[in-house]
């Protein structure tokens, strides 16, 4: 099999001619560590095996996308050629050009020994080695058997690393000057900051936003650094081999429900799954917030459902003004009202770029102007 063209290829669109990882990226057989994924489909997950079809699988596994290779407790190496799943996604293989960009953010130097939170295929944490050596770098996942059979794909490439099977969120085994997170995660956890000595440096996102924010430790246990001017989005980390069910009951109920308080909208409904920056900022004002989004016979509807009972939907027909029903003890869509006031106030959210100071427990504050808010 001609990897080898196609690794270089992806070399070529996700670094440049000078860059460091450049020819870690065009050496690394992204397809033997992951050689099945879950392709999404209308109708929920179907898994993929390389092994059946070796030009599909080489397209795939060098494209600077995301391979799903976990539905809830099925991993893709576990299920036939063809058969279907549904639920959420618990692993992938992230796309190699992110993977870099928060290895950039995190400002990886030689000699740092660096902590990958977050195995999943091992791919990140074989680039890693490539440019690192192997005894400078370690890898956590809360998956037994994602660390194992990672384990065994590295060393079959010649890699290996420290591999740890533990909730990265606990007390971790060793001192890095590095952390590097491909889930995300809310607070920082107080875990990391003991694992870092003093200009140690971490780069993450928080939960259910697309904010990337990096640190470094500072004498105090704690962290200064910023939001990034950039923004991704990951899986949030877990301490079971499953996510915890979805507010289900509370979004059906929220689909016919008659709220105790129904207006009419003074924003068109905005599909807060691709808006990013609005939905980051509604996050932190008002953490744990679902959301679904649906288009059907020309009606736009959005729900919004809380833990704490609070709800909202919002339905649009023929690009008429869209109702909003609210129930519960907060009134969500007008916290998102004041969230879209703001933008349109100031012509942008003060969240990317701003200022940020972590306590040593992992509390995140974050300043911009006049502008504050904590993430805890």
């Amino acid at each position: 099999m001609d990897w080898r063209q196609h690794a270089h290829r992806l070399a070529d669109q996700v670094t440049h001619p000078g860059s460091r990882w450049r020819e870690a990226v065009a050496k690394t057989p992204r397809h033997l560590l992951v050689p099945a994924w879950w392709r999404p489909g209308a109708d929920g997950w179907t898994a993929c095996r390389g092994s059946s079809d070796e030009e599909n699988w080489l397209r795939h596994t060098y494209a600077d996308q995301t391979l799903v290779t976990r539905i809830g407790k099925l991993h893709a190496d576990d299920a036939a050629e063809g058969q279907t799943a549904s639920g959420r996604p618990t692993s992938s293989s992230t796309l190699p050009g992110l993977v870099l960009n928060m290895f950039r953010h995190a400002r990886i130097g030689t000699g740092d020994r660096v902590l990958d939170v977050g195995t999943g295929s091992g791919y990140g944490t074989a680039l890693l080695c490539r440019l690192l050596g192997d005894d400078r770098v370690t890898t956590i996942d809360v998956e037994r058997r994602l660390v194992e059979v990672a384990a065994e794909r590295l060393a079959e490439l010649g890699h290996r690393p420290g591999m740890v099977n533990a909730d990265a969120t606990t007390p971790l085994p060793g001192e890095y000057d590095r952390i590097v997170a491909t889930v995300a995660v809310r607070p920082i956890p107080a875990a990391w900051l003991a694992a870092l000595p003093t200009g140690g440096r971490f780069a993450t996102t928080i939960t259910d936003t697309s904010l990337i924010v990096t640190g470094v430790k500072t004498p105090d246990g704690g962290a200064t650094g910023v939001v990034e001017r950039d923004w991704a989005m990951f899986m949030t980390t877990r301490t079971g081999t499953d996510y915890p069910p979805r507010l289900a009951a509370q979004v059906a109920a929220a689909r016919v429900a008659e709220g105790d308080n129904v207006t009419t909208a003074r924003f068109p409904i905005l599909n807060l799954l691709d808006a990013w920056e609005i939905r980051s900022m509604l996050e932190v004002n008002v953490p744990g917030i679902e959301h679904v989004h649906t288009e059907e016979d020309g009606v736009r509807t959005a729900l919004m459902v809380h833990d704490d009972g609070s709800w909202a939907r919002a339905e649009s027909a023929g690009g008429q003004p869209a109702t909003v029903h609210q129930g519960g003890p907060r009134r969500l869509w007008e916290e998102l009202d004041r969230v879209r006031d703001h933008w349109l106030q100031h012509g942008a959210l003060p969240l990317y770029g701003a200022e940020v100071t972590v306590s040593p427990d992992g509390t995140i504050h974050l300043r911009r102007g006049r502008w504050s808010a904590s993430i805890g």
